[in-house]
């Protein structure tokens, strides 16, 4: 029989297969108990790999003591994977798929239609071990800035891809409020005013960070409960597949009048956080602590079921300590944790000034794994010094809010944390991979994790080349030419004051000489512009049978999106020089290409289903038990994307469009008309030689954020056309890079 032409074995096969494989045993031995179950993994392989799952074998086997490890092996149809877990075992699938089969499962596209009908064999047995214990991912505010309200077939996706990238620890969030609203009723206060203090799903990211509480409240029941079980599942999914669940933990936050209801207690008061009130902060130290804790941790276990690590900042971004000895109050807030958890982990997020000296010479520090969120944002780094010691991961913010530009301090990444790796005694035992929002750049997500499975210092021209052709499945020098030009551009970016790009000026509040939409984003180009516009025109002249992946279309879209994005940059200048210069033809005919580009852009962003408004805000209404309900979980939903939150912390706090993103219904129904009405205005004053009449941005953005429109819920147009379109209305690169 041909090779190409044998049988292929079906995931039922599969799963005997592997069954069969935990009991053999030498002759004459008792079977060998297999030392997991390999059967989260083998599910998973089928929901990614649906025609090609009855092709691999997965192997359960024990750790050497030297840390996680996978080998590959197999001939053509018939692929072998060994692993010391499930997730394990789906990295090692991961690894053949990208270098063996030669194609990409990212976050988000793939490449799968390239995979022959028959899988190629392996040359030879392959084993990669990774070398660091903690691959963790999602940060705080992954929840909010990703999407609230995804179902749990989303979740179970970005699980089963993150397993395929080598993650062991992420970050769970998803109906966190139920323990506090459990704990908390033994302790003076009722379920409803309870709902009324904890914020709407979108929101309570910031809310378990004692920043904020009770925007977009009440929280109806029926949806904590919802919330809780699906919190649940995605906690069982991660267990699983031998993955972490990472939960919340308890340091302290409590509702309005603590103290008066409970004697005792010490609170102390946390002020102001960009224009929302923060909650009050327990005294851990204070005699009330400990049984507060023990409740929150008994209601979270019956909840969710233990874990090994759980996440707490204290003082985040601006907290008062008062009169509390931060030193002691965290060694309370880690006895707390280990009488409910014996053995469990610490994660604290390396941050401003977080964590303080006092709070580290208050804690065991080997049960503390500090996340370091600017590993590659800051120079001169001494993380042994600063923390005294304490097991850390390298981390990095690639992006925040969920903005959609593309880029990374990719260097600084390969290099720093080979740096760690190679320095006697260090204590870098892990990485952690935080950007605010998931799902926006593969190839930063692609690198960044596997980091943790490299041997060898990474070479970034290498590796751009050699992911430009799984990405897509195949080689093509174009897309070789177009990935190596976004290496030197948005992927060149060197490190120092910022960890992500600029964001959208299309997406800013308009006038003549903003430099950012979100209030702390780069207030320039942090790289050449020339370089996404090379890549754009060589992404283009792909072969076309590489142009049918999901990959290569996400991809294009997203290029051709950061392109015109970096148009802006240069034509907001020559629309301010014409209109300062009084020359109001020269003037009409640049707001004339302004607003082309931004009709443009929401047609191009409406063709890719990962850039649309419309699927943001169904799924927060679908989570309503009526209108009224619904209405309010949409405006939680769309208020995120642009006010952020009310007048105060909008305007004053400036908080608004901290979540900008190039996406369309977003572009066309809320940038456009904002910069219409700007421009408007400053025609009518060139014409009439008068001031332009000022705008109340946030009366307009507000005004939206309380509408209930539908958007479109699936993509149109076509991508490549489109793109093709940007590539024509866009200036030619000068001849550069």
């Amino acid at each position: 029989m041909h090779p190409y032409s044998r049988p292929r074995r079906t995931a039922a096969t599969l799963a005997a297969l592997v069954a069969a494989a935990a009991l053999l045993a030498a002759p004459g031995a008792a079977p060998a108990a297999a030392p997991f179950e390999a059967a989260p993994a083998v599910e998973a392989v089928g929901r990614l790999l649906p025609s090609h799952a009855g092709q691999f074998t997965l192997t359960p086997v024990p750790g050497d003591g030297g840390g996680d490890y996978f080998t590959v092996s197999g001939t053509a149809g018939a692929v072998t994977v060994r692993g010391t877990s499930p997730a394990t075992l789906l990295t090692g699938v991961g690894w053949y798929l990208g270098h063996v089969a030669g194609v990409d499962i990212g976050l988000p596209g793939d490449s799968l239609p390239a995979l022959p009908a028959v899988l190629p064999a392996v040359t030879g047995p392959v084993t990669r071990r990774a070398v660091v214990p903690h691959r963790y991912a999602l940060n705080d505010t992954d929840a909010g800035y990703s999407g609230a309200y995804r179902d749990f077939a989303a979740h179970q996706r970005e699980i089963d891809v993150l397993a395929l990238h080598g993650v062991n620890e992420v970050f769970v969030q998803t109906g966190a409020e139920l323990p506090y609203l459990q704990a908390l009723q033994s302790f003076g206060y009722r379920a409803g005013e309870l709902r009324e203090w904890i914020p709407a799903p979108a929101h309570q990211s910031w809310w378990l960070l004692q920043n904020m509480s009770g925007f977009g409240g009440p929280v109806p029941e029926r949806l904590v409960n919802a919330r809780a079980a699906l919190g649940r599942r995605i906690a069982d999914r991660l267990r699983s597949l031998g993955m972490t669940p990472v939960f919340p933990g308890f340091f302290g936050t409590v509702p309005p009048g603590f103290a008066a209801r409970n004697p005792g207690a010490r609170t102390v008061p946390q002020g102001d956080w960009v224009g929302f009130d923060r909650p009050d902060w327990l005294d851990p130290t204070s005699e009330v602590f400990a049984p507060l804790a023990a409740a929150y941790y008994r209601a979270q276990q019956e909840a969710f079921g233990d874990s090994g690590m759980y996440k707490m900042d204290l003082l985040h971004e601006g907290g008062t300590a008062g009169p509390v000895d931060v030193a002691r109050a965290a060694g309370a807030v880690q006895r707390a944790l280990l009488t409910a958890h014996p053995g469990a982990l610490w994660a604290v997020l390396g941050w401003q000034d977080n964590p303080s000296a006092a709070l580290l010479s208050g804690v065991d520090r080997s049960r503390v794994l500090v996340l370091d969120g600017l590993a590659d944002r800051a120079d001169e780094l001494d993380r042994d010094t600063r923390w005294q010691g304490a097991p850390y991961a390298f981390g990095s913010i690639p992006n925040f809010g969920g903005h959609t530009t593309l880029g990374a301090n990719t260097g600084a990444w390969v290099r720093r944390f080979e740096q760690g790796r190679a320095r006697p005694g260090s204590a870098q035992s892990g990485i952690a991979y935080l950007p605010e929002g998931t799902g926006t750049d593969p190839a930063a997500f692609d690198l960044f994790t596997q980091l943790a499975w490299q041997q060898n210092p990474v070479d970034l021209t290498a590796w751009f080349g050699e992911y430009a052709a799984r990405r897509y499945g195949g080689a093509d020098p174009h897309a070789a030419a177009a990935w190596d030009a976004l290496r030197q551009g948005p992927y060149g970016m060197e490190a120092g004051t910022w960890s992500e790009a600029q964001d959208s000026l299309f997406a800013a509040r308009p006038g003549l000489d903003v430099a950012t939409a979100a209030s702390w984003s780069p207030p320039s180009m942090r790289y050449d512009p020339a370089y996404v516009r090379r890549a754009l025109t060589e992404l283009l002249k792909v072969a076309p049978e590489l142009q049918t992946s999901d990959a290569y279309r996400f991809d294009l879209v997203n290029t051709a999106r950061q392109a015109l994005s970096d148009r802006a940059r240069t034509l907001l200048p020559l629309i301010a020089d014409a209109y300062r210069s009084g020359s109001l033809l020269r003037f009409r005919t640049l707001v004339a290409e302004w607003n082309g580009d931004l009709a443009l852009l929401d047609r191009l962003t409406g063709s890719d289903p990962r850039l649309l408004l419309g699927p943001w805000l169904a799924a927060a209404r679908s989570q309503g038990a009526d209108t009224a309900e619904a209405d309010r979980l949409e405006y939680d939903a769309r208020s995120l994307l642009t006010t952020w939150g009310g007048r105060g912390p909008s305007e004053d706090g400036g908080l608004h469009d901290y979540a900008n993103r190039e996406w369309s219904g977003l572009v066309g129904s809320v940038y456009a008309p904002r910069w219409a009405v700007w421009f408007a205005a400053l025609d009518h004053a060139l014409s009439t030689g008068t001031a332009p009449a000022p705008v109340d941005w946030f009366a307009m953005d507000d005004a939206w954020a309380h509408r209930t429109d539908p958007y479109p819920l699936t993509p149109s147009g076509d991508p490549v056309t489109l793109a093709r379109s940007v590539a024509d209305a866009l200036p030619p690169a000068d001849g550069k890079p």
